[in-house]
């Protein structure tokens, strides 16, 4: 089948009308603003609360968002039968009969074109990018008989919803872990059943490794030196790290190994405190003095999988904000003596493991909706690349 090329300014709308919604002040509108894209739902305002002249849409237009340009977003507009419909300017609007319009959302915000929207880009960084409309125009994308752009569409969808299901089982499990903790040991910072104390009463101390420049050729580095971003998802991502200097030769105590417990004593006032559990056995990875290990009593007082769900909690979180040092939001500090000081409840180490073995079990679980979604999201990435270079049904057709 041959697949049509055109530029994309084929598809816009073009010189689209605008209009003052404040002329209208108690018009209610309906307005696909950047803000509420995150929602999937349109906003509902009064044109006496909206604050600048927008564009007027029509159902089935597509947008593509020009400002912060590496976030993708793209939205189908609805039919609104209650109130006329408008968007802001920072939308790029897709108007035409010649594109299904789930099928052009999807190719959007895939990776190949993406790439190319990337190109486009002007401004001095953050939410001054933009993308340039004009060039964005010239952009070539694959427009094949509607028919097909309706298959291709259909497709994508059926994966895209798996993944959602997907990842919202993901997130269940996560409130389930959370709902057992608070079960067993309710607000950790507040006296309890337990008697309580300091987290030095469960930690004996934290170590960390040194700070060091990244190699210059990472391709000579026999170690790698974990960034603070290795544990701020409380996943331990072993990917996030970078090269040591070829020539280091790190100390034994610098290495992570698996079944340690890491500390992020520097980052962001939202990130700051982030733990996370070094799953699996590494050879080469160090630690940075930005990260801690957890160093715990000869005689136990504490199950770290108990410690790491602990440090997790909004009011413990709150503590280590409280309790951080620097002069601004943008990277916050928190010394060992802090830390050891804060107060928290004392479980008895047999009930800590009791929520360990509880969590455990509800993560394997997790894992195993992890490598699903990863499967998904491979496939996603397969179909979309090969469905917008034109060859989705060359060898081998999908059923949805």
């Amino acid at each position: 089948m041959t697949i049509q090329k055109i530029q994309l300014g084929e598809l816009m709308a073009g010189r689209n009308s605008t209009i003052d919604p404040a002329k209208f002040p108690t018009e209610e509108f309906t307005l696909y603003s950047i803000p509420a894209f995150e929602s999937g739902i349109p906003e509902s305002a009064i044109g006496s609360n909206i604050g600048s002249s927008k564009q007027i849409v029509e159902p089935n237009d597509v947008l593509l968002s020009k400002i912060v340009p590496h976030i993708r977003r793209s939205w189908i507009v609805q039919e609104s039968l209650s109130s006329r419909t408008i968007a802001s300017n920072e939308w790029i609007v897709f108007r035409s009969h010649k594109f299904h319009p789930p099928y052009l959302r999807h190719l959007l915000v895939s990776n190949g074109f993406h790439a190319k929207y990337m190109n486009t880009v002007a401004g001095v960084g953050g939410s001054l990018l933009r993308a340039r409309p004009s060039f964005v125009s010239k952009i070539e994308v694959s427009l094949p008989p509607l028919e097909e752009q309706e298959h291709i569409a259909k497709a994508l969808d059926c994966i895209e919803a798996l993944r959602a299901k997907r990842r919202r089982a993901i997130e269940l499990l996560d409130e389930l872990t959370q709902s057992v903790f608070l079960d067993m040991f309710g607000d950790i910072t507040k006296k309890s059943q337990w008697g309580f104390g300091h987290v030095s009463d469960l930690v004996a101390r934290f170590e960390s490794g040194k700070s060091l420049a990244s190699a210059s050729d990472e391709t000579k580095s026999k170690y790698r030196i974990l960034k603070i971003s290795s544990v701020t998802s409380g996943t331990f991502k072993p990917q996030e790290s970078k090269g040591a200097p070829p020539d280091h030769t790190p100390p034994d105590s610098h290495f992570a190994r698996e079944g340690d417990l890491l500390f992020s004593r520097a980052n962001t006032s939202e990130l700051i405190g982030a733990t996370a559990l070094v799953s699996s056995p590494h050879s080469n990875l160090l630690l940075p003095d930005k990260l801690w290990r957890f160093v715990w009593h000869e005689e136990p007082k504490a199950d770290p999988f108990y410690i790491n769900h602990m440090f997790s909690q909004p009011a413990f979180r709150d503590a280590i904000r409280a309790n951080s040092t620097g002069s601004s939001g943008s990277m916050k500090n928190i010394s060992q003596k802090k830390v050891l000081s804060i107060p928290c409840a004392l479980p008895p180490v047999s009930t800590q493991k009791e929520f360990a073995e509880k969590a455990r079990r509800i993560q394997a679980l997790k894992q195993e909706h992890l490598a699903h979604l990863e499967r998904l999201d491979e496939l996603f990435a397969s179909v979309q690349q090969r469905a917008f270079d034109g060859t989705l049904w060359d060898d081998r057709d999908i059923t949805v």
